[in-house]
């Protein structure tokens, strides 16, 4: 067994003597690497964002930012990091080095004040400056002094330069406003054939270790196969299973969790996998978002439209399905979507697998069907999907926020009938659940006025809502009372148009 370590910015570090626990923002920071800040130890703030080399969707490898706060050292054994100290170029002797284009663009357009969040904001802004998919638009008028999109455009959110603001939306910065750092994303233009961190995406990512690494009485494991794992599970079915870490960081770092047997499953092969059938779709459980996302490429319409809702990019680059729905919270975003689209959940185990619809698959608050020892291996969605979807996310803020109430719609209406609904509801009771009873008011009826009024009388009494610090039990039962008259302004506003 290789003893674990990281690559970090071109150099190998071994991870001894750190705890198995010890994140990688602490990793880094006791070795120097001081641009990595801890700002809130959750995953919401991004000032510990760092690129990791990832398998790629568009070319062998892709540099994904990461939260530093959440992941386990122990966890990327094996992997390459880059931090925002290795993105410059180093200088002849004597000189300074010379700053990689984000850098640049930030200094000049006064995208750094206290330079608290900088460093996490340029990783960000890197992994979306690699991107390999992202092209400038053609006639856009740009201002020559700040970059940004002079053209009649509505679409704030994506620059002239192809840059996506929502490779952002996890970074916070209380300095500047916002204005200057939108101003130097969208001012950067595309890696010179030089860039070395452009020319590694032609290489592959470092394949993933078989991990044994212990101190004192915890350890840290990763199998190399699902078979290899789920034997370990059986023999330790105390242990704590991750992938993105962006559940269990959390708990590590606030409510200081520690487990004796940490064992990694997010490079398993067998859970890695997304694979259209004649009759469904499998996604494999630890595939993470943004993968699905990039990979499925608006295929699957309701997810296309909860992806963007889902925590941030930094969020979205850890986490996966099979944890979202491991974790058994009522306010996850997947579940409600995945319940309309019928989706179900495959289980596997040493002894076998089995697959269980995603509605029988809750049992009460954070419980499952899931037995000791069992994986969620892959989620199915059925086919052929149905037309009308919609996802409501009612949170306080537009991005990067825990719902108050999800819904997610996914009808069938053919000449003017509903011929089949399916709602699911996040937030409302103690597990995600199937609006059935609004379901069976709105099938074999006109999809009209009068439909939907009475309808959406009978989707405001679904679920048990309950007062709590973000809505009330009143204002959940308004917001389900609401979602169904939008979804119906909405597939109506579509026809006219």
């Amino acid at each position: 067994m290789v003893a674990a370590r990281l690559t970090v910015n071109g150099k190998v570090a071994p991870i001894s003597p750190a705890a198995p626990h010890t994140t990688v923002l602490d990793f880094l920071r006791e070795r120097g690497l001081t641009g990595t800040k801890e700002g809130c130890a959750e995953g919401e703030c991004g000032a510990c964002s760092v690129l990791v080399a990832r398998p790629g969707v568009n070319k062998p490898t892709d540099w994904v930012a990461v939260n530093a706060c959440l992941v386990p050292a122990a966890a990327l054994d094996g992997q390459e990091i880059i931090t925002s100290e290795g993105l410059a170029t180093a200088g002849e002797p004597g000189m300074p080095p010379t700053l990689h284009p984000v850098q640049e663009e930030m200094a000049v357009r006064g995208g750094s004040q206290c330079g608290y969040c900088t460093p996490g904001f340029i990783c960000s802004m890197a992994a979306e400056y690699y991107r390999p998919d992202r092209c400038a638009h053609a006639d856009t008028g740009t201002d020559a002094d700040t970059g940004t999109d002079t053209a009649d455009s509505t679409d704030v959110e994506h620059g002239p330069n192809g840059f996506d603001l929502h490779a952002l939306s996890g970074n916070l910065c209380r300095c500047t406003g916002y204005r200057p750092i939108r101003d130097a994303a969208f001012a950067v233009g595309t890696p010179t054939d030089e860039d070395p961190l452009a020319r590694r995406r032609e290489q592959s990512p470092p394949a993933p270790s078989a991990t044994e690494y212990a101190q004192d009485d915890s350890a840290f494991l990763r199998k190399s196969t699902l078979a290899e794992t789920l034997r370990l599970l059986r023999e330790r079915p105390d242990a704590v299973v991750i992938a993105g870490s962006t559940d269990w960081g959390v708990e590590v770092n606030i409510r200081s969790r520690r487990a004796n047997c940490v064992v990694a499953i997010d490079r398993l092969p067998e859970l890695r996998e997304l694979r259209v059938e004649s009759d469904h779709i499998e996604i494999g459980a630890a595939l993470t978002l943004t993968e699905i996302e990039r990979r499925l490429a608006g295929g699957v319409p309701l997810l296309a439209e909860l992806f963007p809702q889902f925590a941030s990019r930094l969020i979205r680059n850890g986490a996966t399905l099979g944890g979202n729905l491991g974790t058994g919270s009522p306010i996850g975003d997947s579940p409600p979507a995945l319940l309309a689209l019928e989706a179900s959940v495959v289980l596997a185990a040493a002894d076998g697998e089995r697959e269980v619809p995603l509605a029988d698959y809750f049992t009460g608050y954070r419980q499952s069907v899931r037995r000791p020892g069992e994986l969620i291996r892959a989620v199915r969605i059925p086919l052929p999907l149905s037309p009308v979807v919609a996802f409501h996310k009612i949170a306080k803020r537009r991005f990067d926020d825990i719902s108050s109430v999800a819904v997610a719609f996914a009808l069938d209406i053919e000449d003017g009938i509903v011929r089949k609904a399916r709602i699911g509801l996040g937030g409302v009771a103690a597990t995600p659940i199937r609006a059935r009873t609004t379901e069976a008011a709105l099938e074999g009826k006109p999809w009209a006025a009068e439909t939907v009024e009475a309808a959406a009388g009978v989707l405001r009494a679904e679920g048990t809502p309950m007062n709590d610090h973000r809505a009330s039990a009143d204002y959940r039962s308004a917001m389900l009372g609401q979602s169904l008259p939008k979804l119906y302004a909405q597939t109506t506003e579509a026809v006219s148009s």
